[in-house]
Order: C-alpha cells, then sequence, then structure tokens
C-alpha cells in the first residue's frame, strides 16, 4: 500500500527537530486565542482546559508528530493505544491516526540517505530500483527493488536522524503535551516514556532487527502456515533492512473472506503468541495490522516487521503459564498469585483495587474459558476490557504502571484481539492455549 501523503523532509537535526516543536507549541497558542476570542464573541466565558482541547489543536498536534516521525510520532502511537482510554477524545481520536500514517522522505533526502549509506555506485546492485515507496512509517520507509537475478526485494530504509533524536523526541514530545494541556493533569506517563526510548533504541537498529527476523524464520521453519522475508544480510546495516519481497493481501482486507477461511487466520495468529511466548520466550510485540498479510493462493500468513522483539525472563513466562491456567479454570486465587508475580500490584494496593484488577483479568480472559469457538465478531468484549480498564485509569488512588514486559504483551494480546473482532473470526482459544498449558481443557481434535 502506497503511502497517502506527499513527501515531506524528516528534520533531522536536533535544533530544527527542537525548532518544529517550538512552532506547534506556538501554533497551540495561538490556536487557543483565536478559540477563545470567538467564545468571548458569543457571550461565553471560556475554560482554560476547553479552548487547548480544541479539534484544532489536537490536529496541530498530531499533524506535527507525522512530520517529525521518528520518536515523535512514535509517542504519539503509544499513547493512543496505552492511554487511549485517558485521553481526551480529540486527542486519542487523531493520535490513533498516527499508526497508520506518516509522510515519505522527498527524493533527494531518499537517495541522499542511500549515499550515506551504501556509498555512491550503489545503484550497481539492482536491475531497479523505485523510488517512490511502498510504505511509510514512523521509523522508515520500504522501497522496493529487483536484483540482477530478477528477485524482488523490500528495501527499508530509516529517517534520517531518528536514532540520535530518540531520547530529545520523546522527552519533548512529553513536555509539549504536558504544557499544551492535551494531557490530563496527574497522569504519570514516565514509565511508559522510559520504555519507549528503550524500545525505539532497538527499532532503530535494523541489524538486530535482521537478527530477529532470521532467529523467527529458523524457529518457525517447521511451519507450513506461516512465510516470513529472508534478509539480504550484504545489503543490510543499522539502517538499512533489505529482504526478500513476500506478496500477500492485507490481514484486515480479509473481512469478507468465507467464515473457515477468517476463522483460520485468527487462529494462526494466536497459536503463533503462544508458541512464542511459551515456547521461544520471544515475542514480537507491536499489533500494528499492517504487520501480517495473507497469501491467498497458498493460504499463508506472511509475518512482517519485527523491530518491537522482546525476549521473556523464565521467571515472566512461568507467571503467565500460572495466570493464563488459573484464567482458563476459573482460580481466581491462581490469577491473584500470578499477577502479584508479574508485578502488577503495588504493595500499598487497596483491596478493592485489587479485586478490580482481578475481575478485569477475567474479564479478558473469558475466551479462554469459553467451551468451544469464541465469536469474536459479536462480543463486546473489547468495550467492556476498555470499560473497566478506564474505571481503574480514572481512580488516581490507585494509578500504577505495571512492568513493561507485561505492557508490551498486553498490548499484542489486545491487538489480536481487535484484529479477530475485525475479521468476525470464530477461534476456540482455549483449544489452542491447551496445547501449552496443562491442567486446561483438551486441545480440540
Amino acid at each position: 500500500m502506497k503511502p497517502r501523503h506527499t513527501p515531506f523532509a524528516v528534520p533531522a537535526g536536533r535544533l530544527s527537530r527542537l525548532a518544529r516543536l517550538g512552532a506547534l507549541a506556538s501554533g497551540v497558542a495561538g490556536g487557543m486565542l483565536a478559540e477563545g476570542v470567538r467564545q468571548l464573541a458569543q457571550g461565553k466565558r471560556p475554560r482554560a482546559s476547553r479552548l487547548l482541547m480544541t479539534p484544532a489543536n489536537a490536529r496541530r498536534v498530531a499533524e506535527a508528530l507525522a512530520q517529525l516521525r521518528g520518536a515523535a510520532m512514535k509517542v504519539g502511537q503509544l499513547l493512543s493505544m496505552d492511554a487511549g482510554d485517558l485521553l481526551p477524545p480529540e486527542l486519542r481520536d487523531i493520535l490513533s491516526r498516527l499508526r497508520a500514517d506518516a509522510r515519505p522522505m522527498p527524493m533527494s533526502q531518499l537517495v541522499a540517505v542511500l549515499d550515506a549509506q551504501w556509498g555512491t555506485g550503489w545503484e550497481r546492485h539492482f536491475r531497479q530500483f523505485s523510488f517512490t515507496p511502498m510504505a511509510a512509517a514512523s521509523i522508515g520507509q520500504v522501497h522496493s527493488a529487483h536484483d540482477h537475478d530478477g528477485q524482488r526485494l523490500a528495501i527499508k530504509v530509516q529517517y534520517p536522524g531518528v536514532r540520535e533524536s530518540i531520547a530529545s523526541d520523546v522527552d519533548n514530545v512529553a513536555t509539549l503535551l504536558r504544557l499544551s494541556g492535551l494531557l490530563p493533569n496527574g497522569l504519570d506517563i514516565q514509565p511508559l516514556l522510559d520504555e519507549a526510548k528503550r524500545q525505539l533504541h532497538d527499532e532503530a537498529d535494523y541489524r538486530l532487527e535482521a537478527a530477529h527476523l532470521s532467529r523467527f524464520g529458523a524457529l518457525l521453519a517447521d511451519d507450513p502456515d506461516l512465510l516470513l522475508p529472508q534478509v539480504r544480510a550484504p545489503l543490510s546495516n543499522a539502517r538499512i533492512l533489505a529482504m526478500g519481497y513476500v506478496d500477500g493481501a492485507p490481514v484486515e482486507s480479509l473481512s469478507d473472506a468465507p467464515q473457515a477461511e477468517r476463522d483460520r487466520i485468527a487462529g494462526l495468529l494466536f497459536a503463533l503468541l503462544f508458541r512464542e511466548l511459551f515456547d521461544f520466550r520471544l515475542v514480537q510485540t507491536d499489533p500494528n495490522f499492517a504487520n501480517y498479510r495473507y497469501d491467498t493462493a497458498r493460504r499463508r500468513l506472511v509475518l512482517l516487521d519485527f523491530g518491537a522483539t522482546r525476549s521473556y525472563a523464565p521467571a515472566t513466562v512461568a507467571a503467565y503459564r500460572h495466570l493464563l491456567e488459573s484464567a482458563a479454570r476459573g482460580n481466581r486465587a491462581g490469577i491473584d498469585d500470578a499477577a502479584a508475580a508479574i508485578g502488577y500490584f503495588p504493595a500499598d494496593i487497596r483491596p478493592h483495587h485489587r479485586q478490580a484488577v482481578l475481575d478485569l483479568f477475567e474479564t479478558a480472559c473469558a475466551p479462554l474459558r469459553h467451551p468451544g469457538a469464541y465469536d469474536f465478531g459479536h462480543s463486546d468484549l473489547a468495550a467492556r476490557i476498555r470499560d473497566a480498564g478506564l474505571a481503574l485509569g480514572l481512580d488516581r488512588d490507585f494509578w500504577h504502571t505495571p512492568p513493561a514486559d507485561a505492557l508490551f504483551l498486553h498490548r499484542k494480546l489486545g491487538g489480536l484481539y481487535l484484529l479477530a473482532a475485525r475479521l468476525r473470526a470464530r477461534v476456540d482459544v482455549g483449544a489452542l492455549l491447551a496445547r501449552h498449558v496443562s491442567g486446561t481443557r483438551p486441545c480440540a481434535t
């Protein structure tokens, strides 16, 4: 899928990026003043919070983050997913678009990046190279090319200045959102920001992503239902990742496919997550739908983008095994023990808050207890999880950020729930879990 926006140069230097954020702050202030004048002219007494929370100001923030790309854009993506229920609707809805939107680099900037990474005369490696990107995201954009053997490649090129600006971008955007009033007072997002920096440094290291891709390729080599691109090591480095091109339809576009096919696709994704966690202790944690495509001719699920891969310690995996086994059996005491081991309860948690967290876990694990296939398309599960999480989030006496491993794993699981709902899929999640967790009901045959 080609980017929907016209090219826009990525500000590569720290000062130019800071200046762009400064201009955004001025624009927010100007929008606040204009809205105040408009309301006064109508005889209203405007409140400062309402002036800051105008749709125009929210659009200014989202547009600026999309132009900066990199960490600035990623913070908006993370906030829209992890704190979405606590954000004002205007900001939440617009930031959510950042998960799919980014502006590609202009050709002149792209060529400069390729010259710097591959050296002059890099064109000799290709029979053809398309300067129009197939996709653009927060960290880089993807181009199509053909080598001299006629094989098609996908070339992921990192935006200039992204890696160097991660820490300052994250801090500056967080400060901007705070000062502009676009985040609620008292919402502690610092643990999320600290983890975002660490995760972004990993995602901006394309050598690390290439290693994850190759490792997953080896781990899943025996699975005929899954297909991964192969790394082209001679053309890859820390800022360029070259891979074999793998075709397929966007998985979310298959909402009108036959029911059995939609069920199968969602089942493959849940089965893969359980293998990642319990067999590999290595999880690709990015829930973006764009990471999955489907080869309809050979009925294979295509897996893309392993930048957000995380390793999980044996103790953490054991705790999740205990939690899911307890949830599948309706064992509330076991859920309590496992959640405590994972780190969900602060030392001073109040009893009613603890019970509310356990209620949330039991709600989220409903598909595990359901006899047979769970119908995601006709379930309000996502809304009930959202409402329960919102009730906890609005209780300032409870605000507690779980460990980063838990946060990213739950983002992945939540993303699968949303995708299964989009596909209106029916999946026997309990049977898939039973392959990895003893004491639950037998696997379906």
